[in-house]
């Protein structure tokens, strides 16, 4: 198929990008380590560190609130969205998880944004633990590919 790739993916240039990051402080331990992870690989893929924006809600259900504000202000070319939500926590878990994803989801296309999903949502801290690193990384890599693609399809 034309214009597929293999294995990783594109290279990934993210110099000019302006990146907006949402991050639910609830479980602060893995949601710092998720945005220090992902301000890392942005970092790698060529983003300004002037170009990154960090805000910080109470927790996974706020996150898209504030998304929503960020991309109203047409100053983003992508978002990301950190936090995590462990089952052990909360009896409300699935709605947590289910309704702060389609808010995500809603504010993306919506506003014609590219926004990485990484809040994660296990059973337990040690899963958290062992997720966070690659999936702020992804999330990184996924906000700078798909703001490349969005690029070559502006919309008025």
């Amino acid at each position: 198929m034309m214009g597929a790739h293999k294995g990783d993916g594109p290279a990934l240039d993210g110099r000019g990008l302006r990146i907006g990051i949402v991050q639910a402080r609830f479980n602060q331990g893995i949601t710092d380590a998720l945005a220090a992870a992902c301000c890392d690989e942005l970092r790698t893929l060529g983003v300004a560190e002037a170009d990154v924006a960090l805000e910080q809600v109470p927790g996974a259900l706020e996150v898209p609130l504030a998304l929503q504000a960020m991309a109203e202000s047409d100053r983003f070319d992508a978002l990301v969205a950190l936090g995590c939500v462990i089952r052990g926590e909360t009896y409300h878990f699935e709605l947590v998880c289910n309704e702060s994803a389609a808010g995500i989801m809603r504010v993306a296309l919506d506003h014609h944004i590219p926004i990485a999903n990484a809040i994660l949502t296990t059973e337990n801290l040690s899963q958290a633990v062992a997720r966070q690193d690659d999936k702020a990384r992804d999330a990184a890599r996924v906000a700078v590919e798909m703001a490349a693609l969005l690029r070559r399809y502006p919309s008025d």
